[in-house]
């Protein structure tokens, strides 16, 4: 018997307690320690600041149960709760299916639909201040762009965009659209773009048309990507702020206002911080539902195509 085979019984004898591997030490030490808690800080430090402190303070300013019964007396906050639920549904629904749509024709190999993308991103680009300004600007009744053209082509008044509540809330919902389109277009663009091709032409093969191949293969295939997007858009829609603020600025009297600007009036403009607060929480029965929806989507499929 060779050495070899007298030590294999006694290693497969050994009991499974006793083997063990070398325990690795992660730990930092010393100089190693300082630098990573000198580099961990200042963020810690800006988190608490700038995002624990300011929600903890807002659930806290928000919290008595008086501050709801004020808000729901006044009518003007049950219509901005409709308004609200108007510019989510409607304007992320629209946005994203243009989105598909419109990524569908960005992904033609030709040289002026590559240059076309770029000037279809500029809305996105740009700040969102200078947009919805030059958009406000636009709709202004008789000094505005399109009323003067208005004048100009057939020789009455213009519409009135911003002293309709319909049409204010249109134009809100349009704004919004036109500047977050490119972004979500660009987002799917680049999960069409994972597809392959192969399948495609299986389904060219099979003789299925465009059309065909977009509602029995892409979007399938989209379907999660989708899914998790509109969710996404939908939890930072809620919190949308500049859209209604700078383009119609709640116009007419304040009747198309929505829980992020109704809110900044009450705290800012009519010194009750604590109703302000209060109308920002009262949308959380509506927020909560989609971030766990989210959330649940996100842990069963992690936005694969």
């Amino acid at each position: 018997m060779t050495s070899a085979q007298q030590v294999m019984p006694l290693q497969t004898t050994l009991p499974a307690a006793s083997v063990r591997r070398p325990r690795r030490h992660f730990g930092l030490q010393g100089s190693d320690a300082a630098w990573a808690i000198a580099f961990v800080v200042p963020y810690v430090a800006v988190f608490v600041a700038f995002v624990a402190y300011p929600v903890v303070f807002g659930l806290w300013m928000g919290s008595r149960p008086t501050l709801y019964t004020l808000l729901f007396s006044d009518p003007r906050y049950i219509d901005t709760l409709v308004n609200t639920l108007l510019f989510v549904c409607i304007g992320v629904n629209v946005k994203m299916f243009l989105a598909f749509v419109v990524s569908g024709f960005f992904m033609q190999r030709r040289w002026w639909v590559r240059a076309l993308l770029v000037v279809f991103l500029l809305p996105w680009a740009l700040p969102a201040l200078s947009v919805f300004l030059s958009i406000h600007y636009m709709l202004v009744s008789q000094w505005g762009l399109l009323d003067s053209l208005w004048s100009a082509m057939t020789g009455a008044d213009g519409p009135l965009f911003l002293v309709s509540r319909g049409m204010a809330m249109a134009a809100n919902i349009l704004s919004y659209i036109w500047k977050w389109l490119p972004f979500w277009t660009l987002i799917f663009l680049g999960a069409r773009m994972a597809i392959p091709r192969e399948i495609y032409e299986a389904a060219a093969i099979d003789g299925a048309t465009s059309i065909q191949q977009t509602v029995h293969v892409t979007f399938p295939l989209m379907a999660n990507v989708y899914l998790v997007a509109t969710l996404l858009s939908t939890l930072w829609t809620f919190g949308d702020f500049p859209t209604v603020y700078f383009v119609s600025s709640g116009a007419p009297a304040r009747t198309t206002d929505v829980l992020a600007t109704y809110g900044f009036h009450q705290a800012f403009n009519f010194g009750h911080p604590e109703l302000g607060a209060a109308a920002m929480m009262s949308a959380l029965p509506l927020v909560i539902p989609v971030v766990i929806l989210l959330i649940r989507r996100l842990h069963r499929t992690g936005v694969q195509l």
